[in-house]
């Protein structure tokens, strides 16, 4: 019977489903990773989220490993090329969070552009200021889409019914042009830098993304943008962002990831440093607490993907 260990909590639909499908389900959430570890040295499948690292040691502690269950997208904590060394599967899920991923960043875009966080505050202090709270439309406007996987496509589907320009800027796709019943059109970074409006990042983390929308990229762009970072915090220069939306580069920013996130996503590093302070006190900054992929459908689609693909490969 192949065991799997689960050393972080995910819905029980994931166990309950490997479980019918004949393989033992051990939980180690209660243990320390490298107790849960030791103790099951013969687990052939190993399920866990964002919180714990995956390195070359770890697999080596676990030499009967045959498969690693990431609940999410991201697949930064985990060494793939070791794992693929090893014959070691490797299974995400980012089905399971895409509808959640689109809908927040749509939201927060159609609260910057429409300034409600700013009209909810001025109505409840006592003020009726129209003039001042004048929004702006989507149709008219084009929406830059940076990274086209799960996320990014889906976003995209979001916007389809709104009438804005869609362009998709990804390297990796060959397949964009003409998605979601032809309204994406795939463009290159200097065209999306030339034409959008509105820059959304769906981008993986990786060492080439790292970084990468800093200041030097924000001044690129023609016309002033709202940015919108649903993806990794570490994409976007938080210092960067803040000279962008100083020159007005960038007139408004949406945030729900952030630079300094620690590797669980549970807490950001540095709270009281001045970049953070500035970031949080910012007029023109939303946030949200990483919470853009979590809603209570996708905590159950996160893990009813993974077992889909688990029992079709070892089931």
């Amino acid at each position: 019977m192949m065991k799997v260990l689960f050393l972080d909590t995910v819905h029980p639909i994931l166990a309950e489903r490997l479980t019918d499908a004949g393989m033992l389900c051990v939980d180690g959430t209660a243990l320390p990773t490298s107790e849960a570890v030791r103790l099951h040295r013969d687990a052939e499948g190993i399920v866990l989220r964002s919180r714990i690292r995956v390195d070359a040691d770890l697999l080596d502690r676990l030499p009967q490993l045959r498969f690693i269950c990431r609940s999410g997208a991201g697949l930064e904590n985990i060494d793939v090329a070791s794992a693929h060394m090893r014959g070691i599967e490797v299974f995400n899920s980012p089905e399971g969070n895409r509808d959640a991923v689109g809908e927040h960043a749509l939201g927060m875009l159609l609260s910057l552009m429409n300034l409600l966080r700013e009209a909810d505050a001025s109505v409840k202090q006592g003020q009726w200021d129209r003039e001042g709270h004048r929004g702006m439309e989507l149709a008219s406007r084009t929406v830059g889409i940076l990274g086209y996987g799960h996320m990014g496509s889906a976003f995209a589907g979001k916007l389809t019914g709104m009438g804005c320009r869609i362009l998709a800027c990804d390297p990796y796709r060959t397949d964009v042009e003409g998605d979601h019943q032809g309204k994406v059109r795939h463009v290159d970074l200097a065209t999306l830098q030339r034409e959008a409006d509105v820059l959304s990042i769906h981008c993986h983390l990786t060492p080439e993304t790292k970084g990468m929308v800093d200041r030097e990229f924000l001044y690129g762009f023609a016309k002033p943008i709202v940015l919108v970072n649903t993806a990794r915090g570490p994409v976007l220069s938080s210092s960067g962002l803040l000279d962008a939306l100083q020159t007005g580069h960038v007139v408004a920013a949406a945030l729900d990831v952030f630079e300094r996130e620690t590797s669980s996503f549970e807490t950001v590093a540095n709270e009281g440093d001045a970049i953070w302070m500035r970031l949080m006190a910012h007029p023109r900054i939303q946030v949200s607490p990483h919470v853009a992929g979590w809603t209570e459908e996708s905590y159950i689609k996160l893990s009813s993907v993974l077992a889909d693909k688990v029992i079709a490969e070892f089931g």
